[in-house]
């Protein structure tokens, strides 16, 4: 059984030693499944979300805008971007020292890229207040150092009777 369907050709294979009514009636239905799924996946084409390239956020014809980063740690940007659901793509800047970054994105996420921007740059700001963990170990490291200790070794020990 094939038969040619836009130029794909669908086979169906059947190995039995019998051919009943039951076997032929289960290859039918097996086949008709296989036809339903593949008109399901012709009528709805697959579109990105998510992080993508420039050129196929340009095609889906949305209207683009764009915002400039100049922070290096673009990666927590995009953590934020993916929790709000935002179709975006960013593009390095390699001609300016140091490098800034370019995101695009549709125009009918604006308010969920304001909403991401806003917990980017608060989360940021909180990164940025922090003192660091190793400054805070190098100042201990010298205050250890740094302290006197009165302790008095006796190599010579006791015994008790």
């Amino acid at each position: 059984m094939q038969e040619e369907v836009e130029n794909k050709t669908v086979a169906l294979a059947i190995n039995v030693t019998k051919l009943t009514a039951r076997e032929l009636k289960t290859a039918i239905l097996k086949y008709l499944e296989s036809q339903k799924n593949r008109a399901r996946s012709r009528d709805s084409p697959k579109i990105p979300h998510g992080k993508q390239s420039v050129k196929s956020l340009a095609i889906q014809n949305q209207g683009m805008t764009s915002i400039e980063i100049t922070d290096q740690n673009i990666k927590s940007f995009e953590r934020v971007a993916r929790k709000y659901g935002v179709d975006f793509a960013v593009q390095k800047d390699k001609s300016v020292i140091p490098p800034k970054y370019i995101v695009f994105f549709k125009g009918r996420d604006a308010d969920a890229i304001t909403a991401a921007f806003t917990e980017f740059t608060a989360t940021a700001v909180k990164k940025a207040a922090r003192p660091s963990v190793l400054s805070q170990l190098k100042k201990f490291t010298e205050l250890v150092k740094n302290t006197v200790s009165d302790r008095i070794k006796n190599k010579e020990k006791e015994q008790s009777r």
